[in-house]
């Protein structure tokens, strides 16, 4: 009698599934990093005002922008449901799937857009909550129709998404200034060799759904190439505008310059491999690509909120 084991499976339970599904129709982990770069936003506005970067004002600021940030996802999931169903990355999403009725999808979508932007005009200011209103608008209204038209989507779509820092921003200081924008361009800049090397990466996925994302509507990557050389290029300037506005200091500086390069450095490597976006290999430099972006942004708004203490 054979005595091998067969693996455990532990059944996950129905509160534990309904989370996850939930968890998924707003982008849980891109809702929380948007409401980092919120933080930031907050913190610099806090410091310039003289208040505790600590506070009720920070707590409400964060919880109305991932609201506004999660029903944007919700409705932008209901929106998109056929496109996902075309696309294996995102063909168990649980509106495609109808884990979650498309019905409760956009009533929350609707009803945290709405919520979020509220709770921001009420408990912080109403430029905040008109702010956080009229992103959700882009993204939803333009960017996500513009995503099945022409690959001008990606800068489009980098509007409402560097908005997070600049709302953190106003929630505290009830303007928009200098400060705010260095914060929003860093973010703007950011996202196009963050978006260029995921649709890369998911070409075949993406040409399939019809989304026409530049490395899906040129075969030979040379304009994605060029394209990702050249906001990796401005962005390292852009970063160190935080040190000409004396919002932070040397150790930021150093970081935002060794960062910039070795972010830099690995879009490089993809850049010239010579490689086509259909091309196995060059998935990897892409994915490279991708998780230096990934790592990237956090550990430069840390060491910016790090070297202003």
């Amino acid at each position: 009698m054979s005595t091998a084991t067969q693996p455990i499976v532990v059944p996950q339970s129905s509160a534990a599934l309904a989370f996850r599904d939930w968890a998924e129709l707003v982008k849980a982990r891109v809702t929380m990093m948007i409401v980092l770069t919120a933080w930031t936003g907050f913190y610099f506005g806090a410091a310039k005002t003289g208040v505790s970067s600590f506070s009720w004002g920070l707590l409400n600021t964060l919880l109305g922008v991932g609201l506004t940030c999660a029903g944007s996802a919700a409705l932008n999931e209901a929106i998109e449901r056929d496109t996902d169903a075309l696309m294996r990355r995102t063909a168990i999403r649980p509106l495609v799937t109808k884990r979650i009725p498309l019905v409760w999808g956009l009533v929350a979508g609707i009803g945290m857009v709405a919520g979020g932007a509220l709770y921001l005009a009420f408990t912080c200011n109403p430029l905040t909550g008109a702010l956080s209103l009229l992103t959700a608008l882009v993204y939803l209204a333009a960017y996500t129709p513009l995503k099945k038209i022409h690959p001008l989507c990606t800068a489009v779509g980098a509007l409402p998404g560097a908005m997070p820092p600049l709302l953190g921003w106003t929630a505290v200081r009830g303007q928009v200034e200098w400060e705010a924008l260095v914060l929003f361009a860093i973010v703007f800049f950011w996202q196009f060799p963050h978006f260029h090397a995921i649709a890369w990466l998911y070409r075949e996925d993406y040409e399939r759904a019809g989304i026409r994302m530049l490395p899906v509507v040129e075969e030979t990557g040379r304009r994605t190439a060029r394209s990702i050389i050249f906001y990796l290029t401005v962005l390292i300037p852009v970063t160190l505008l935080p040190v000409w506005f004396h919002m932070s200091g040397r150790i930021y500086m150093d970081v935002a310059v060794m960062g910039g390069l070795a972010f830099f450095a690995i879009g490089w490597r993809l850049a010239t491999s010579g490689l086509t976006p259909q091309q196995g290999r060059s998935k990897r430099l892409a994915r490279h690509v991708l998780l230096a972006s990934v790592f990237y942004l956090p550990l430069l708004f840390a060491a910016m909120m790090i070297s202003a203490a």
